[in-house]
């Protein structure tokens, strides 16, 4: 089964103006430019791939606050933008190798989430892909996301995972092939081997499943995110936000 994966942060109730959020998108590109080679420009989204393709952003603070001050880039209090980076044929010509993010920043609303997203190509659909999609590459994109944005949660999964086994009714948080937990939800507990335990500077721990890709298709895989979600329930790490300003 082909799955597609995403990494994804995810923190509300924080207000912050143009400049901050302009600050944090600066050191998120930064930090995800030396994963891939792909990784390393952006352009902004068009109605049609050549005029796609003219608009290569500059990932400087100054660049994104000039966006930023653009209505369409507007969204309620705070700040989005969607980028692209700009591979729209893959080396077999067949499928493309593009990788999208988006971003929203300054929400102080704890009924508004502020994310950031980055959705790279299917592997089986792509060398890009099957290159980026990795424990190793996917864990790093992870942590450069934690360190820019400094987010309450984040996960890498694949879409399929999310939709087949996160039904309403689990915690809040989602638990996946790698999870991003702040240090503000509590101290992480002993986990079952293959797991991988790591900090993120101060500001929170990444847990790693497995060192293979992570697949629906795989029941161990399975098996052992429902056992790591339990005992992370249980520890109280996967309740409400805390927020960390009033709306």
């Amino acid at each position: 089964m082909a799955e597609k994966y995403y990494a994804g942060v995810y923190w509300r109730g924080r207000k912050e103006s143009a400049e901050e959020c302009a600050r944090r998108a600066e050191r998120y590109l930064r930090l995800v430019a030396p994963l891939d080679s792909t990784w390393s420009h952006w352009f902004g989204k068009a109605d049609t791939l050549e005029e796609s393709l003219a608009s290569l952003l500059v990932p400087t603070a100054s660049a994104f606050e000039a966006l930023f001050a653009l209505k369409k880039h507007r969204l309620l209090e705070g700040y989005f933008l969607g980028l692209w980076n700009g591979e729209h044929r893959g080396a077999d010509s067949q499928f493309s190798d593009a990788t999208m993010t988006h971003f929203s920043c300054g929400h102080a609303s704890r009924f508004t989430p502020n994310v950031c997203v980055l959705e790279p190509p299917i592997p089986e659909d792509s060398r890009v892909g099957e290159r980026v999609v990795t424990a190793s590459t996917m864990t790093q994109a992870l942590r450069a996301m934690a360190l820019a944005w400094e987010p309450d949660r984040g996960v890498v999964m694949s879409e399929t995972y999310r939709d087949t086994f996160m039904p309403d009714k689990l915690p809040p948080v989602l638990v996946g092939w790698v999870t991003y937990l702040s240090r503000r939800r509590g101290t992480v507990p002993p986990l079952p081997a293959p797991v991988r335990v790591e900090p993120v500077e101060d500001l929170g721990t990444l847990i790693t499943l497995t060192p293979e890709r992570f697949t629906v298709d795989n029941p161990a895989h399975v098996e052992l995110a429902s056992q790591v979600r339990q005992i992370l329930d249980q520890a109280g790490l996967l309740g409400p936000e805390q927020f960390t300003s009033p709306d």
